[in-house]
């Protein structure tokens, strides 16, 4: 239903996303896009390169008098710094990034070829998108959301920042856990008949694409691994009297291990992601490595990086989470005109109540 592409490496002129698959009728607020991307650039323990961009999208195509024409949206996020062509050559990988791989993989000379575009700058694009995405579900009343649950071992926000700054003056980086909250998802959306259908599948591929990314559980997520099914598993109830959210048709659970989805389907409960991010592979006193043109050991390259992108990278998986349900909500309910959509949705709750 939805199909995305971005372009653009991290030095050069601009970042470049297309959205295909949003319906026509769909009001846009440029404002929110703005905000959303700020948040992106915000939290503690962020780097130099923050205070230089202030991303902003132009809305190229796809829209007219800020409405969505069913076309696919070009959106632009010019950067300040652009230097891709002066920048000097890197000639030692950094352990724990692209840098290796991409340079064996396409045979360049230069890991700088590799860097620009694995670069985490990329993630501007995926929020711009999300952004729209979200946009759209709130016409359904989805609310997606998230929080920093542990920063370097830490769970207070004193002591995560007072980690993320230890981590400053040692000169290494810290990475953490953030969860994604998605409230007011239908039931129905995914579905078990097919691998590539499934919800817990294409959001988990969508979440660890971010970069940084390493490890993904779903609601209870590994504390199945420790529990009898017994103790683990949302035992469901019913009660016409009672009042529940639309979309549940009378049937409730007390407890949500599940994470909202059973059977690669949602079950009308809040959806539960949690996702951790490694440290930020560029250390400010570089690790060993090779220069790849001598062989000979070498410190690692040394980039202007971050100390700490938790929170930032919670606020890039709201928007690839958002993309997925956008995408499903699609899937289930139409495409074309959001006027169509809305009555499909509304019909649907009608039949499953």
């Amino acid at each position: 239903m939805l199909r995305q592409l971005s372009a653009g490496e991290s030095h050069g002129k601009a970042i470049v996303a297309i959205l295909e698959g949003l319906p026509a009728g769909l009001r846009v607020g440029l404002d929110f896009v703005n905000k959303e991307l700020q948040r992106r650039q915000s939290g503690f323990g962020r780097g130099k390169r923050m205070q230089i961009e202030n991303d902003r999208v132009q809305l190229l195509s796809g829209l007219k008098n800020n409405t969505t024409l069913g076309s696919p949206v070009t959106l632009l996020i010019q950067n300040k710094d652009f230097s891709i062509e002066k920048l000097h050559k890197v000639l030692c990988p950094r352990p724990g990034h692209a840098d290796l791989a991409g340079f064996l993989k396409y045979g360049f000379s230069d890991i700088r070829e590799v860097l620009e575009r694995a670069s985490a700058r990329s993630t501007a694009a995926t929020v711009a998108v999300g952004a729209l995405c979200k946009i759209f579900l709130n016409e359904f009343k989805v609310k997606i959301n998230s929080r920093v649950l542990l920063v370097g071992g830490e769970n207070g926000a004193c002591a995560m920042q007072e980690k993320i700054s230890e981590a400053a003056r040692n000169k290494d980086t810290v990475g953490g856990i953030f969860e994604v909250s998605i409230k007011g998802a239908p039931v129905g959306l995914g579905s078990y008949v097919q691998p590539d259908k499934r919800l817990d599948g294409r959001l988990s591929q969508a979440i660890m694409s971010i970069p940084g990314i390493k490890a993904l559980e779903i609601g209870l997520g590994f504390g199945y691994a420790i529990s009898f099914g017994s103790e683990v598993h949302d035992e469901i109830f019913y009660s016409k009297g009672q009042s529940l959210p639309a979309g549940r048709q009378g049937y409730f659970r007390k407890t949500n291990n599940a994470g909202g989805i059973e059977g690669g389907i949602s079950n009308g409960q809040e959806i539960i992601l949690r996702a951790c991010m490694k440290p930020i592979c560029t250390l400010m006193r570089p690790l060993d490595s090779v220069n790849v043109n001598t062989g000979k050991a070498a410190k690692a390259a040394v980039e202007r990086s971050d100390t700490s992108v938790v929170s930032a990278a919670g606020v890039v998986a709201e928007s690839a989470a958002a993309f997925v349900l956008a995408d499903a909500f699609l899937e289930k309910f139409g495409q074309d005109s959001l006027r169509d959509i809305q009555e499909s949705y509304k019909n649907y709750l009608k039949r499953i109540r």
